[in-house]
């Protein structure tokens, strides 16, 4: 995947038609949704966009397209800055590798 989308709506949405279907969230050294629980050393990071505010630090984005172990596709939006304080660091260290 070597395009950069205009937009995270955009990514998003790209990434959908190319099978990223699940919404994830973070919680702890989980991706979760409503029907897993993947924990950080049973996921990929296969691409990842980010995104700046033009004016405002709290507009920073990253959009992470994720595959896990056992197959899973999905996609983890994140703020940057302080929205990274309630990340592990196992986590963030994850979310850095790309």
């Amino acid at each position: 995947m070597e395009h950069h989308y205009d937009t995270v709506s955009n990514a998003i949405n790209a990434l959908k038609r190319q099978g990223y279907t699940v919404d994830f969230n973070l919680e702890g050294n989980y991706l979760v949704n409503a029907e897993n629980k993947i924990e950080v050393n049973d996921f990929n990071i296969v691409d990842v966009y980010r995104y700046e505010g033009n004016t405002d630090p709290s507009d920073e984005a990253a959009v992470y397209a994720i595959e896990s172990t056992n197959g899973i596709k999905g996609i983890l939006v994140t703020g940057y800055g302080a929205a990274s304080d309630t990340f592990t660091r196992e986590m963030l260290e994850k979310l850095k590798m790309k």
